[in-house]
């Protein structure tokens, strides 16, 4: 057995003022190695009939903008940054501001900058496939943008950060003793909200831009149109603090698993169904029984009308589709955050569920950064695990206060939990994405660049690494398999246009079985049970985390060509100033009454 205990000294020799309650494991020293994907005795279907009959409560914890070379570049036996793959593939770039080769550094901070995620920019950083443009493409476009040199200069640079167990200890725990998957990728190059429907719908509108050619999204990627491929505010409220966007994204009219999660109740979306309108009479004929879910999303319903104080709406994917959203009995699925905590506590889910958890700006627990910087303090309080606004150490606090509320609930013995990330973030990432159907300016849909994907259940796999590749539609395809959905790509108004369109059937992509255990589920090995998931409250509500990487249970390994401290120059959190000439065009329009 391994106890959390004692003072473990971090990286840099401090050390955390918080004595560690003990969590008991079950686990000793459990080797990380790659999963082979072999089921040993049983046949695929007796491992989905094991499944179905041991899960039905799915619980996705949704957080933003990581890459997974930044949480688990040196995590052991992953593809991480030690691999001949990583120099093959951008571990030395150069810097064009600076005028020197940067490698990956390790960054025990857990405040940092936003670096460019959109679209265009991945697409640069990535390189066609040969990932070593991060820095480049960061400096260049921020310069281009009318930034000062230094403010792109540390941007740059930021792109090449790395944390690990000395900054985010929770997640590498729950890496350790569930499964880890080290190949699965964003389903379209983009940011936040490409990332959010692309996990309901396996898709961000390829369907609608086939169906719909006029509607496509122009090239540049900077207005709206088919595919989503930007972050414009859904065209429904509610939105944050009154403000009501000028140029919202189109109705989204294509299938999610939200709607074929309904069955016969599909006949529910009475308006805005013509895109769908075929696969509501299919959905009705097979005559299945809704598996009711649920979006619980921060800062939702804390206001009135269209203010909503922490809330992002284009985070918020079920309020793209008007079928979801303009039918109130289907819409009534989307919660506040607060609610979750309710239903669990009261213990009101239904016999089969899927729950979708998602953070916001600031949090509702009253965590403040460690740093004690004024400024720190008044820009990262966020708990989604966005950069510029979220603090890494209150996200992953948010996360494991989360698989807490569940490991403690009677729902555990039937449940899996998947952590998730929508978009790399800007930052590093070294394995080339595989490439899908081409978008409207000429390059792949996707995939994106690698985000992370933690499976935790009782059924799981301990410490393995998942290998087997995948991106967000491997949710969908997850979902299909476990309550026996028809594949969004199977329905009769998605169909015709593939391979544009839904991804969920593509045998490309992993369905997620491969974290978890046969012998588990099959009851010849006992599951793993709720404490060996749960992290005390004294060590969650604790800033910085009173956990060491060895009382994770894993150490990072060396990553030979990688600094171990920051290089010069560098500022983790740039302050967003323009360049002179920027501030002299702006002068010069003040003086001429231009705005």
């Amino acid at each position: 057995m391994t106890d959390i205990h004692g003072q473990g000294r971090r990286r840099g020799g401090r050390r955390s003022g918080v004595m560690l309650v003990p969590i008991l494991l079950m686990f000793g020293c459990v080797r990380v190695g790659a999963s082979s994907g072999r089921h040993g005795k049983e046949s695929q279907a007796q491992i989905v009939a094991h499944l179905r009959a041991r899960i039905r409560h799915v619980f996705v914890i949704y957080q933003e903008n990581r890459s997974f070379d930044f949480y688990f570049g040196d995590y052991p036996g992953a593809d991480n940054l030690t691999t001949a793959e990583a120099r093959q593939h951008g571990f030395r770039q150069w810097d064009p501001l600076g005028h020197t080769w940067v490698t990956p550094f390790f960054l025990e901070t857990p405040d940092v900058g936003d670096p460019n995620h959109s679209r265009p920019s991945l697409i640069a950083k990535s390189d066609d496939g040969r990932m070593d443009r991060f820095v480049a493409a960061e400096e260049l476009g921020l310069k281009q943008h009318g930034r000062s040199a230094q403010y792109a200069h540390q941007m740059g640079l930021l792109t090449m950060a790395f944390e690990d167990c000395h900054t985010v200890p929770f997640l590498w725990f729950y890496a350790h003793h569930f499964a880890l998957y080290d190949h699965i990728f964003e389903g379209m190059y983009g940011p936040s909200t490409p990332g959010n429907i692309d996990l309901i719908a396996a898709q961000t509108g390829q369907t609608q831009w086939a169906r719909n050619p006029n509607q496509a999204v122009a090239p540049d990627d900077k207005g709206v149109g088919e595919p989503i491929v930007n972050d414009h505010n859904p065209p429904w409220g509610p939105y944050a603090n009154g403000r009501v966007p000028r140029h919202p994204a189109l109705d989204q009219t294509y299938a999610t698993v939200l709607l074929t999660l309904l069955g016969k109740k599909a006949t529910l979306a009475k308006r805005d169904n013509a895109g769908v309108k075929q696969d509501i009479t299919e959905l009705a004929k097979l005559d299945r029984r809704a598996i009711p879910w649920g979006w619980y999303q921060q800062g939702f319903g804390n206001g009135q009308g269209n203010y909503h104080p922490g809330y992002v709406p284009h985070h918020n994917a079920p309020q793209y589709f008007g079928y979801i959203r303009l039918n109130a009995p289907i819409w009534s699925g989307v919660h506040g955050l607060s609610d979750f905590t309710r239903v669990i506590q009261q213990r009101r889910l239904p016999p089969r569920s899927v729950d979708f958890i998602k953070g916001g700006q600031g949090n509702p627990f009253g965590w403040k950064p460690a740093n004690p910087s004024p400024w720190v303090q008044a820009h990262y309080s966020g708990d989604d695990d966005h950069p510029a606004s979220s603090d890494s150490q209150i996200a992953e606090s948010f996360v494991a206060h989360y698989v807490n509320l569940i490991a403690h609930s009677p729902y555990w013995p039937s449940s899996v939990i998947i952590i998730f990330w929508d978009d790399p973030g800007g930052f590093y990432d070294h394995v080339p994405p595989p490439q899908f159907e081409r978008c409207p300016d000429g390059h792949p849909c996707g995939d994106g660049p690698r985000i992370p994907l933690i499976l935790i259940s009782p059924y799981a796999k301990s410490g393995a690494i998942v290998s087997a590749p995948g991106d967000h539609a491997s949710f969908a395809k997850f979902l299909d398999v476990l309550f026996g959905l028809p594949p969004l790509a199977s329905l009769p108004d998605e169909k015709p246009y593939l391979p544009e369109g839904p991804r969920d059937a593509n045998p490309r992509l992993t369905n997620l079985l491969g974290g978890f255990d046969p012998a588990r589920l099959a009851g010849r090995r006992p599951p793993i049970p709720a404490s060996a998931a749960e992290i005390p409250d004294a060590i969650v509500d604790h800033f910085p985390p009173a956990m060491t990487c060895r009382q994770t249970g894993v150490m990072p390994v060396r990553v030979p060509g990688a600094a171990t401290h920051p290089p010069a120059g560098f500022n983790p959190r740039p302050r967003n100033r323009p360049s002179h000439r920027a501030q002299a065009q702006v002068g010069r329009k003040r003086r001429s009454g231009r705005r």
